[in-house]
């Protein structure tokens, strides 16, 4: 782009081999969307804000609470119960005027999981299963790759999922329910998943090959894992 500013802004993307001009132009035109505004979400966003991507809708229904300031990165006590989507946005504005960001206070469900149809890449950074698997079925019907995140205690999980699956429901059940509200979880490794989740979304968004592997990392005890999931689940029988 023809821009000095955008150059300058993007200058230190550009000049990796991994990105290049080519690459920035393929993030500038990307749509985008984060659901979940949480410690994910908020980490998630700015790291993509801050690479340009240049379409990135913001979906959740939620305020700002007090326990929400130990990990999630772009609030702050004044923000307290106000809106997490209004207050990210602003918030990543400042970072970045460049980008277009919009937003949807919404719960996701049924009646609206179509609006995620206009998007190139989804990322879930939810703490909730039942939205997770809508969107895991959504996307999987609807061909739309995706990046499920989630983090716990020490440890978090991240992986790409495509059209031909592995889809979320060959390694995770429904009863799966461990959450940060009921067990707790250090903020570093929200930081460290999101930073996983970014990148994975600016690979697939550049064209890289990545490859339907669950990641696995536990912050406090330094362990790094990638899994090979089989596609075993009806879902990816059947589609």
């Amino acid at each position: 782009m023809d821009n000095p500013e955008y150059n300058e802004k993007y200058s230190r993307q550009t000049i990796l081999n991994e990105i290049g001009v080519k690459g920035q132009e393929l993030l500038r035109k990307a749509k985008v969307a984060i659901v979940g505004l949480g410690a994910l979400g908020t980490n998630t966003s700015e790291l993509l804000t801050r690479s340009g991507i240049g379409n990135l809708t913001l979906i959740d229904f939620d305020t700002i609470e007090h326990s929400n300031l130990q990990r999630q990165t772009l609030f702050k006590e004044e923000d307290i119960k106000k809106s997490k989507v209004k207050i990210a946005k602003r918030e990543l504005n400042k970072i970045n005027s460049l980008i277009k960001i919009e937003t949807k206070q919404i719960i996701l469900d049924e009646n609206n999981i179509n609006e995620l149809n206009q998007f190139d890449l989804i990322l879930d950074c939810t703490d909730n299963l039942e939205t997770r698997f809508l969107i895991n079925t959504f996307c999987k019907t609807n061909k739309i790759p995706w990046i499920y995140s989630a983090c716990v205690k020490t440890h978090g999980y991240v992986m790409p999922i495509f059209p031909q699956g592995p889809c979320l429901s060959c390694f995770l059940k429904q009863t799966d329910l461990d959450s940060a509200c009921t067990s707790g979880v250090i903020n570093t490794i929200a930081t460290s998943i999101s930073a996983l989740q970014a990148t994975l979304a600016i690979k697939i968004i550049t064209k890289k090959e990545v490859k339907p592997k669950l990641i696995y990392y536990d912050v406090w005890n330094q362990i790094f894992k990638k899994m090979k999931i089989n596609p075993s689940c009806e879902l990816c029988q059947t589609t």
